[in-house]
């Protein structure tokens, strides 16, 4: 404003001194109106550039903080998989390899049906860490494993299945309507029945277990017994 001002205090005298005619006087106060809307004009790009700038870095954080994010949750999710998975494995091959020698004196049928069952959940565990390290890998990365989904309410067969070759007897059976579910809440199904069959191989001395699956309209009730220390329930 005060250049303004300043400027028309001195363009007024200096058109009367020289021309003194209004063309003079229109023609300057022209090129000052155009000189001073060609600033704004270049003022206001500016702004808009560094306001460009400025929200491509914010949205550059912003992603940058969600991939970090995605990632803790991968790996946290991956480390949930991988407990899950070493963790039914390991006790039951604890369990039967501490059960065989006793087996091989008395019962050798036994003994070489808990070996079985050792080298075949050893084998399932192995498939499974390929699995969750396969998602660790690129695509196409030399040797990478291939990529497999995740565990589902009807593999619970074969859990079950490992389990009796085991020496647990376990029934398992389903009440409802049967009906697919998303494929991440029939990992979690898979999940939370295996650890709570694990839990009864390691800590409840039971010989028998009972899985149920009750299939309610907007529900899934997961029930785990057994007859172990406890009579538990899940």
């Amino acid at each position: 404003m005060a250049v303004t001002v300043l400027t028309f205090a001195a363009i007024v005298p200096s058109v009367a001194l020289n021309t003194g005619e209004a063309r003079g006087l229109l023609f300057s106060l022209f090129v000052f109106v155009a000189a001073y809307t060609f600033g704004r004009l270049a003022h206001t790009r500016q702004a808009y550039l560094a306001a460009l700038v400025d929200r491509a870095a914010q949205l550059e954080r912003a992603n940058r903080i969600e991939a970090e994010q995605a990632t803790g949750r991968e790996r946290a999710r991956i480390a949930r998989e991988m407990h899950d998975i070493l963790s039914h494995a390991v006790s039951i091959m604890i369990v039967r390899a501490e059960a065989g020698p006793v087996a091989v004196r008395t019962a050798p049928a036994r003994a070489e049906a808990a070996f079985d069952a050792i080298s075949e959940t050893g084998r399932d565990a192995m498939t499974q860490l390929r699995r969750m390290l396969g998602v660790l890998r690129e695509d196409g990365a030399p040797g990478g494993a291939p990529r497999e989904p995740q565990p589902d309410i009807a593999e619970q067969a074969m859990l079950v299945g490992r389990l009796r070759r085991s020496g647990l007897h376990v029934d398992y059976g389903t009440t409802g309507r049967v009906r697919p579910l998303p494929l991440d809440i029939e990992a979690t199904v898979y999940r939370v029945v295996q650890e709570a069959l694990t839990n009864v191989v390691k800590h409840a001395a039971a010989s028998r277990a009972d899985v149920q699956l009750t299939y309610g309209p907007n529900t899934l009730e997961i029930t785990v017994t057994d007859n172990g220390r406890g009579g538990g329930t899940v």
